[in-house]
């Protein structure tokens, strides 16, 4: 995303562990979110299964944390600030500028990614943490795709990498 998320907005498509499931105990999409958090972007996530309390209860801890009894773990003085958790993925993808698949829900399958990227800041990034979507399909659409594992857009493999 050249080189800075500072100030973007990330949507964050799944949170848990694994599909059909609420269960966020070693989740990657912890760190992912930290990550983000610590270069100053702005992050909004849907899972249809995790609860806003868990997934600010869970950015809150240390690792290992949530390994304690419930009354043992940290609980956040305040909600993170740069985080927002909606029950819709359009909405955590509206006006966002990249979009993290973290969990391979079936629903994601299904998304209106057209629509999606219309209401995306431009140019619109999507990263498959999962292998979830068609790249090329989405690729059509406008949106630079990053897979796990599948080729960059053609284009980006003409940009020089900066350390």
């Amino acid at each position: 995303m050249f080189n800075a998320v500072s100030g973007k907005k990330i949507a964050i498509l799944g949170f848990a562990f694994k599909k059909d499931t609420g269960d966020t105990r070693e989740t990657p999409a912890i760190d992912v979110c930290k990550g983000l958090l610590g270069d100053k972007a702005k992050i909004s996530i849907y899972d249809p299964q995790v609860t806003e309390d868990q997934i600010q209860r869970d950015l809150a801890m240390n690792k290992f944390d949530w390994d304690h009894p419930i009354h043992l773990q940290p609980m956040s003085p305040s909600a993170v600030k740069q985080v927002t958790v909606t029950w819709d993925a359009y909405e955590a993808t509206k006006g966002a500028h990249g979009i993290c698949i973290l969990t391979e829900w079936d629903e994601f399958k299904q998304l209106d990614y057209k629509k999606i990227y219309d209401n995306m800041q431009k140019p619109a990034f999507l990263f498959d943490g999962r292998n979830v979507v068609d790249p090329e399909k989405l690729r059509e659409i406008g949106l630079i795709v990053y897979s796990i594992g599948k080729p960059l857009n053609a284009w980006l493999k003409h940009i020089p990498v900066v350390a």
